[in-house]
């Protein structure tokens, strides 16, 4: 049996719009998921994201191409998919007119389960996110980050093999959001599969195992954190600290281009694509112009990776 939870193979999705040019949102991707394993699907605005994972969850047919979930074709056996997938996708809402407690037992019902095992576990789920005080509210009466709460929650209630997940930290405080990401962990550690997008590029840096970034519907890199990072050799962040920002250092720093620039009160971070001779000639320059009371230079994060690889790829579609 393959290791595979997820077979995508030269996967084509084109929308007809009237009056204009036909919209080619996945143009050819193609990857599998392992089971087990918390793969990130990222990428700018309008790439191609939130369609991939329609598709992948039988809410749109493939224009070509292939999908396989756990061995089932989603355009033939949609059904069968549906039966071993949860879904939180950015547009799908709660179950407005139920309270919080029924949105999470309706949604077990819905996969066949029921009793008073399942009423305990709603109970667990609510407290784990929040939700306890909310309990009796129907879902139309909550603010749009606690419906995504009860999005989110109604996951932890039924043990379907792969869960997708498009942009799950929504409305979410800091402390749930960690809550919640080691949850995942947990969840793939006993054999569930999970995809997700995110803009948070450093919840996918925490949690992947593997990361896509798709740009215009196509594929510019695949793999782990370290292979992605050896596709951006010569990146590196630093992060400066003065006792007063030394005048005209935004201008001078944005005439070399850099990935990322920052600047938060005498707090300085940039991404530079240099050598490292020059990176630290820059520091020490830096630091004849203004004291320095901090510094650190580090490799590539991945919200580097991504900028520097989505620009490239940006600079030869053009």
């Amino acid at each position: 049996m393959s290791g595979a939870a997820i077979e995508v193979e030269n996967l084509v999705k084109v929308f007809q719009r009237r009056g204009q040019p036909a919209l080619r949102a996945v143009d050819g991707l193609s990857f599998e998921v392992q089971r087990g394993s918390i793969f990130g699907l990222l990428g700018p605005n309008g790439a191609g994201k939130t369609t991939t994972l329609r598709v992948l969850t039988t809410l749109v047919r493939p224009t070509s191409g292939s999908v396989r979930i756990m061995g089932y074709d989603v355009a033939r056996q949609p059904l069968e998919v549906r039966r071993r997938i949860g879904v939180v996708i950015q547009e799908s809402a709660a179950e407005l007119f139920l309270s919080v407690r029924d949105n999470l037992l309706t949604y077990a019902r819905f996969h066949g389960r029921s009793g008073t095992e399942v009423a305990r576990r709603a109970e667990e789920v609510m407290e784990q996110f929040g939700l306890t005080p909310e309990a009796a509210r129907k879902a139309q009466d909550l603010s749009g980050g606690f419906r995504r709460r009860v999005q989110v929650a109604k996951m932890f209630m039924v043990e379907t093999p792969i869960m997708f997940l498009d942009e799950f930290s929504t409305g979410m405080d800091p402390i749930l959001k960690r809550a919640v990401m080691e949850r995942l962990r947990g969840e793939a550690a006993s054999g569930r599969t999970i995809v997700l997008t995110t803009q948070i590029l450093s919840e996918a840096e925490e949690l992947c195992d593997e990361i896509l970034i798709v740009n215009r519907g196509r594929q510019i890199a695949r793999g782990d954190l370290h292979a992605l990072k050896m596709l951006s050799q010569g990146v590196y962040e630093l992060s400066l600290t003065f006792d007063a920002m030394p005048p005209g250092v935004e201008e001078q720093l944005a005439a070399r281009n850099p990935l990322r620039l920052r600047i938060n009160g005498n707090t300085l971070e940039v991404a530079l694509k240099e050598d490292e001779r020059s990176v630290l000639g820059l520091v020490n320059e830096l630091a004849q112009r203004a004291h320095v009371m901090r510094v650190e230079v580090s490799g590539a994060s991945l919200e580097d990776i991504f900028v520097e690889l989505t620009h490239e790829a940006e600079q030869k579609g053009s």
